[in-house]
């Protein structure tokens, strides 16, 4: 399995659920995983080190992508030796002699490559067409993703949906909570958003949302990396004048982000697109209330337990999130259907349905 995502700057939800996945499948006794990486000095940062060994190659990350895409070498098998099947978690596709699988995660750079740099794009396309010539099956983790691999041309024989997967977690402790949102300076109702600071994510939505919120003593609360081509000062500048407080966290560990999703008043993610979404998943296994887009593969992870809102329309979200925090009877009903809809995704399930995957590429 490729987990050079593991080490990129911004890791991201891709590595993130990627690793999720190699912890489950470490329970398929008739599964022997190891990583494939690009040359490093050191392992990457927590909580982004895998559970699995990690064969690393002589050429450093760029050198590598590169060489895989331009060249398809070095292969897989120089760097692990004889391997059944070699799994591209991403779009870095790598050149090998066994059977491939490819995760196609969502190709969001062919509708609008504005979201992605001009060697993103470059790298992104080519990484996709060698999927779809190579591939003896690729997998998706939504049927919107599906979808745009049809539309790709991609064989629909070979595409698999398998979704990602949560822990549905325990009610946190009062006590713990109340410690961790005074140490975050945080003692008010709070609306939540989770990700990689980036355009697609739609901050300019969750904004719009929070300054409709003006004297309701409700505040702002961002977790997540800054990206690229997102200036999120300035797309803040319109709550300067409200009283929403906005508390910008970055990165924060898995245990302070669990009392986040499962404290907030709202968990508001309108991304304009998404492979599968796993924050909302994340934020329903707390039970948190989510207002998340229609139209999108996120409306598949929330169904029927989410509050949906066009995300192109500003309004409609802001709508969505003061429903929320106005109505306790609404919220309260949305955060049982929360963690129903999250008890839908086991991890376990996501590495049963790879592993059949797996068995199927060999076959």
């Amino acid at each position: 399995m490729t987990l050079e995502q593991c080490w990129h700057r911004v890791p991201g939800g891709t590595a993130t659920s990627v690793l999720r996945l190699v912890d489950a499948l470490r329970s398929d006794d008739s599964l022997d995983l190891v990583g494939v990486a690009a040359r490093h000095a050191s392992p990457p940062p927590e909580p982004f080190v895998p559970s699995v060994p990690v064969r690393h190659a002589t050429l450093p990350r760029v050198a590598l992508y590169e060489s895989w895409h331009a060249l398809r070498w070095p292969s897989v098998e120089s760097v692990t030796g004889p391997v059944d099947v070699v799994h591209a978690t991403a779009v870095a596709v790598p050149g090998c002699m066994a059977p491939l699988v490819v995760t196609i995660h969502d190709l969001a750079f062919l509708a609008d490559p504005s979201q992605a740099t001009r060697h993103g794009n470059r790298f992104f396309r080519r990484g996709t067409e060698l999927a779809r010539r190579h591939a003896s099956r690729v997998m998706v983790p939504s049927e919107a993703t599906a979808a745009e691999c049809r539309s790709a041309g991609f064989d629909d024989a070979r595409i698999r949906v398998v979704p990602w997967g949560v822990d549905v977690a325990d009610p946190v402790d009062d006590a713990e909570a109340a410690s961790v949102l005074s140490r975050l300076r945080l003692d008010r109702p709070f609306v939540l958003f989770v990700g990689t600071i980036e355009p697609r994510k739609n901050l300019a939505a969750v904004i719009a949302a929070a300054a409709g919120l003006d004297g309701s003593h409700v505040d702002l609360v961002i977790v997540g990396p800054d990206g690229w081509n997102e200036d999120l000062e300035s797309r803040l500048a319109p709550l300067d004048d409200t009283t929403v407080r906005v508390r910008r966290m970055g990165f924060v560990t898995e245990s302070d982000l669990a009392v986040l999703y499962a404290t907030c008043a709202v968990f508001c993610y309108p991304s304009l697109r998404e492979g599968f979404g796993l924050p909302v998943l994340e934020a329903m296994a707390h039970g948190a209330p989510v207002v998340t887009s229609s139209g999108t593969a996120t409306e598949e992870v929330a169904g029927d337990a989410a509050l949906l809102a066009d995300p192109h329309d500003h309004e409609a979200v802001a709508r969505a999130v003061r429903r929320l925090v106005t109505d306790d009877g609404c919220a309260t009903e949305m955060r049982t259907r929360s963690r129903e809809q999250a008890a839908r995704f086991p991890w376990s399930r996501s590495a049963s349905l790879t592993a059949e995957v797996y068995r199927e590429a060999v076959a």
